[in-house]
């Protein structure tokens, strides 16, 4: 646990194991105890490297920080594996963490031996798009409404990944997410939720990539059903398979343990920089 300079900021990080090295990017709150199980497992196979993202938690605010685009923050990913000398290395990416990876896969292809997207949130790829970016507005404005951005969080991650996961978090974690609406809604989710990459980008990619995508939002009933069919149009561009996670959004959360074991064989063939084909 540890901090270091990185493309002009400060970022919070935590190393474990040794091996081949395994990045994850987190999503909305930005923070590295989203993955401290499944980072304590696979240490034993890889260094393993997770990390506040930038103005999150124990990552401090830069001066000044008001805007954020997703360049940006892949950029932070990179400079990160650039200073500890860990490119190139497999990284895993969780939603909007698997937006920020897609950035960096087409702009630093060089850093990556592989590349895993777990339910990027493209909502505009899918059938209810319109209809989601419009769900989130209306229960942001209720939070902010009753409680200014922490409430405002703790709608969203319990829309995000339910009431029996939420309440379930380490309370220091919790606390730390919540701490981190005001970034989230004032500077993050703009970017993040407006940023497409194109077909032909897509096509040009020639890092090894897998897809992934909660088995619980297959069924077209499923609120969280959108990031089943943008995981679908992401795993469709880069032409490779669509894989199956236990649970829905939050893998890392509900079954870290299953996760480890199904990520395990795809992190091998990754970090061996062999193509999983459709």
């Amino acid at each position: 646990m540890a901090t270091i300079a990185a493309n002009g900021t400060t970022l919070y990080y935590e190393s474990r194991g040794d091996g081949p090295p395994l990045l994850f990017i987190s999503g909305a709150t930005g923070d590295a105890g989203h993955w401290t199980e499944v980072a304590d497992a696979l240490a034993d196979e890889y260094t393993v490297l997770s990390y506040d993202r930038r103005g999150n938690s124990r990552s401090p605010r830069p001066e000044g920080y008001i805007t954020a685009s997703v360049g940006e923050q892949s950029d932070d990913a990179a400079a990160l594996l650039e200073a500890l000398a860990l490119g190139p290395a497999v990284v895993y990416g969780n939603s909007a963490g698997a937006i920020i990876l897609t950035d960096l896969v087409l702009r630093r292809p060089d850093l990556l031996r592989g590349a895993v997207f777990h339910e990027p949130a493209y909502a505009a790829v899918t059938s209810t798009g319109d209809e989601v970016v419009a769900g989130l507005q209306q229960l942001i404005s209720e939070g902010m409404a009753e409680g200014g951005p922490p409430r405002a969080a703790e709608l969203f991650l319990r829309w995000v990944v339910g009431d029996e996961i939420y309440d379930s978090f380490d309370p220091d974690l919790r606390n730390r997410m919540l701490g981190n609406g005001e970034v989230l809604f004032g500077i993050e989710l703009g970017p993040i939720m407006s940023y497409l990459p194109t077909a032909d980008q897509l096509a040009e990619v020639e890092v090894p990539c897998a897809v992934a995508a909660g088995i619980d939002n297959r069924d077209p009933a499923a609120h969280l059903h959108w990031l089943y069919e943008a995981s679908q149009w992401l795993a469709s561009g880069l032409g490779t398979r669509l894989i199956e996670t236990p649970g829905a959004h939050v893998p890392q959360a509900s079954h870290p343990r299953a996760l480890v074991e199904l990520l395990r064989p795809v992190l091998t063939e990754l970090s061996a920089s062999s193509r999983i084909q459709a």
